[in-house]
């Protein structure tokens, strides 16, 4: 146990949250450390050096995937675990190129004809590559929606835009192209994996040629999901102004995953992404800034312990921005303790009415909401955006 808790520590102190102080954010935390104590034990064996980090962005929460969280892994941030030249994925994050297209339009469609032209897509047979297309606007919290722009900087936009957040489940298991993106859903890829089995379950991995052969194959499983979006932008809204289509879940590199959150990159700042907050709140488009910049990363009070890990220039080089408020548990104050019994791992979590405590394991089964505006201010005081345009909803499609 004493062995246990040592490597638990050392995880934890390898994760940096930028996230609000609410029980989703303590939720996260307290279940990443075990997803980054597994990477830090296979990355002893392989003989590199323990220093996978999480750097999370404002709107830091858990994963309803059951499989990624039961791996020990949270949501709302960047996962790294080298330079991104290291012959080392890890395939428990589960990368599956979701993403959303933001298009501008000049008229608003009516509802009920937006909705014969989405049941007409969803009877059509279209394919990519020879892979029949798999709809999935009505899957979790994938949408379309609709917005009023409202701008408030010297970026032109179309009056109206809207927003497809999708992924490409025709991937995730084995198909025409060869394996998928999943280890549990494709055969192939299971048989590639290397399996380690440390002290806080099994994390499955690909090392040296493989590897490589992975992230070629996911750069076009990415290229496969924007392209997907953008053939159903065009069969629903015929002609519009492409203002952004980017992965917001997926590989960067072969050392490093987006876990819900923008890459800023620093050679493009001028690149627009959308940041979505609930269905009755205004979304907004954001101009991403490099960061974390020296500052802030002083008084976050990251700076000496990232300066003694060595990962100082992780935090510098972070170009994170959310790409929506995240989870939230109103009625979840704080992690008391996590134990393991059977293979699973507990949750002991304060209530907010201070009348007792929950022990919880799977995060899915717990009432949930999406945060609101206050991740936006966390953002802007971190000064990891700048605001370009004001999104005013107008209705949302969930089928």
């Amino acid at each position: 146990m004493e062995y246990k808790n040592k490597l638990l520590a050392r995880a934890e102190a390898h994760i940096f949250s930028t996230g609000l102080r609410d029980g989703a954010t303590h939720l996260c935390r307290a279940n990443m450390k075990y997803g980054l104590a597994k990477i830090h034990w296979v990355q002893e064996r392989l003989g590199l050096k323990s220093d996978a980090t999480f750097v999370s962005s404002p709107d830091m929460t858990i994963s309803r995937s059951a499989a990624r969280w039961k791996s020990g892994f949270g949501y709302g941030g960047k996962v790294t675990w080298g330079d991104g030249d290291i012959e080392l994925v890890i395939l428990d994050v589960k990368p599956n190129t979701c993403g959303m297209l933001v298009g501008g339009l000049d008229r608003l469609p009516d509802s009920s004809e937006l909705v014969c032209m989405v049941d007409k897509l969803k009877d059509r047979k279209r394919e990519i590559d020879g892979i029949e297309i798999q709809w999935d606007f009505h899957l979790s919290n994938h949408f379309i929606d609709l917005f009023w722009v409202k701008p408030l900087g010297d970026v032109k936009f179309s009056e109206y835009v809207f927003i497809i957040h999708s992924s490409a489940p025709e991937l995730t298991g084995d198909n025409s192209i060869g394996f998928g993106l999943y280890y549990d859903s494709s055969m192939l890829l299971r048989d590639m994996a290397e399996r380690f089995d440390t002290p806080f379950g099994p994390l499955h991995v690909l090392t040296g040629a493989r590897a490589k052969e992975y992230c070629e194959f996911y750069r076009y499983a990415e290229g496969y999901s924007k392209q997907k979006r953008i053939l159903a932008a065009e069969e629903l809204f015929g002609e519009f102004q492409l203002i952004s289509n980017e992965a917001h879940q997926g590989l960067v590199n072969m050392n490093e995953i987006l876990l819900g959150c923008h890459l800023v990159h620093e050679n493009t700042p001028e690149h627009i992404f959308p940041f979505v907050l609930r269905a009755d709140l205004p979304a907004y488009l954001v101009k991403g800034k490099p960061n974390i910049e020296e500052n802030e990363i002083e008084s976050l009070g990251f700076a000496q312990r990232s300066q003694k890990l060595g990962v100082y220039d992780r935090l510098k080089k972070a170009n994170i921005i959310p790409h929506g408020s995240g989870y939230s548990f109103p009625d979840l104050l704080n992690v008391c303790r996590v134990f393991e019994h059977n293979d699973h791992r507990y949750f002991e979590v304060d209530m907010l009415n201070d009348r007792g405590k929950k022990v919880l394991s799977d995060v899915r089964e717990i009432p949930y909401t999406y945060r609101g505006r206050e991740v936006v201010l966390k953002t802007l005081e971190l000064n990891l955006c700048e605001l370009v345009a004001k999104l005013l909803p107008r209705y949302v499609l969930k089928i």
